[in-house]
Order: C-alpha cells, then structure tokens, then sequence
C-alpha cells in the first residue's frame, strides 16, 4: 500500500490534471530519468502506467501526474491525501540514455511536460545545455512551468491559443531555432500526444538531428509478456514497456500506433459513461 502524502490539482479544466506524491522508497531509490510504474488503485482497479514525474530519494516520495480522461483516472482523482493505492509496480522500463551531447532540447506537450521533467534534470546534470519548449492548449492547462526552469537554460512556451507567451505550437518554436536561429542542437527528446511527437520528428529528421521519442502506448502487464503495447519501430515490432518507453523518434511508425489508442474509444466511452453515473449516484 502506497500512501498519498499530497495532492495538487494543477488544472480544473475538463478532463481535469491531477498530481499525487507517492510514499515509495524503494522505487524512488530505484528511479532512473524516463522509467515509469504501474498502479492499482485498489482491488477492481485497471492497470495504469504513469512515468514519473520526480522523486525525493531522501524523503522516499515519487510523484505522478495524470489527466482525468478515462473511468480509472477519473476515479484515480477522486482519492485524495491519505488514502492509499492498492499496488505501485516499478520502476519499469529502460532509462533514457543520458550523457554529454552538447545542446539537448526537452519538448513536453500537455500533460508530456511533466514525464520530460525528469530528464531535463538529468541532461542538465551531465553537463548538457538544456533548451525546454513547454507547449499547452492554454495557459491554464500549462504545468510545471517553475519546475522546468529550474532544470533548464533556457525555456520556450507556446500555447495554441495565445493565451501565454507565443501563440501556436510546439513545432513552430522548434523550427525556428533550427532554421531561423541556426541553433546547433545536438538531441531532441519529446514527449507529449503521438500527433505531436509525430511532427516534432518530422521537423528533425531534414536536419539529421538525433531524436528520443518516449511512447504512451496502451499498456497492460508492463513486463512484456501481454504484447498490448506494441508498435512498430524501424519495420520491427517493438514492445514499449520493456523495449521503451523511449525510441528514435524517426523510426516510429506513429501512425500505426495512432490507429491502436483508438480501437477502443467505443468502451472506454462507455467506462466514462458509467463511472459519471456512479460517481453522481455517490455525490
């Protein structure tokens, strides 16, 4: 049983963002930049990956970020400081490869900020320059904007409304320190919806400009035995929780990875559907 020692909610807006801190000693000594874990809420709770959006290996805490989109996050936001989750399983998946490659820049988009977090601090600390495009819909739904100053350079917001600092997205930001600033970057790490990683890839791929692309497949067992997160990387099937979460951004085939997150939109409405009645029935 993990306890949750602090609950923020970073954005009311619907589907709302929620942050738990997470007693987890073990994981959090464990931890690496760009591994996530497996949780439980409790005993007919759904298996939900979240990666980790930092740790206190002092105080034993990890926290997680998650949007309330579906019937498990949205019960998931429903806890609050105090209760406990049933099971907390990791840390999982390969760590992001991290060393001295020059001028890194870190791309979160939306909820994706929280997970590059983590690895901006680790490529700050291997002596990298660390450049961050933070990209949200609006300002409201913009978090970790303090946290990721913190652990860059330099940081770069975009909002596709206009609402906060430059209005468009995260690719226009990337284009122009490419093409109009003639910034040498040396890596490209993103993380954030599959639509965006897609065409943050294609903005690099002209320019040879190596890219870590870290995958939000559908997941069940998170060990590589139930093939539910596959996706095709370079013509090869890869599996994300075991292989991943992170790849060459330019070899994934996002298209196809698209196409599996909505095979099952007809049930998770439905999910959605009933977990607001029940959540009504209990108000």
């Amino acid at each position: 049983m993990h306890e949750i020692l602090k609950k923020t909610v970073w954005s009311d807006q619907v589907p709302r963002i929620t942050e738990f801190v997470l007693d987890a000693p073990e994981i959090a000594r464990a931890h690496q930049a760009g591994q996530f874990v497996i949780i439980i809420n409790g005993e007919t709770g759904e298996r939900i990956p979240l990666t980790i959006a930092a740790k206190d290996a002092e105080k034993g805490t990890i926290s997680i970020l998650f949007q309330e989109v579906g019937a498990s996050t949205m019960m998931l936001g429903q806890m609050n400081e105090g209760d406990k989750l049933m099971h907390v399983a990791g840390p999982l998946g390969k760590p992001t490869h991290v060393e001295k490659f020059g001028t890194v820049v870190c791309i979160g988009g939306g909820v994706g900020i929280a997970p590059v977090h983590p690895i901006a601090q680790a490529m700050k600390a291997a002596g990298n320059r660390v450049i961050s495009i933070l990209g949200a819909r609006n300002k409201d739904l913009l978090i970790y904007e303090d946290y990721m100053r913190a652990a860059s350079h330099e940081v770069r917001i975009t909002t596709d409304d206009g609402s906060y600092h430059k209005k468009g997205f995260v690719t226009d930001e990337l284009k122009g320190m490419i093409e109009v600033e003639k910034i040498p970057i040396d890596l490209v790490v993103v993380i954030g919806p599959p639509i965006m990683m897609k065409f943050v890839c294609k903005v690099t791929e002209p320019h040879k400009i190596q890219t870590f692309a870290s995958l939000n497949t559908i997941m069940v067992d998170g060990t590589g035995m139930c093939g539910a997160c596959r996706v095709t990387v370079g013509g090869q099937t890869k599996f994300v929780c075991v292989d991943g979460p992170e790849f060459d951004g330019h070899q994934v085939d996002y298209d196809e990875m698209m196409a599996r997150q909505r095979q099952y939109l007809p049930e998770e409405k439905l999910a959605v559907d009933i977990c607001k009645k029940k959540m009504c029935h209990s108000a």
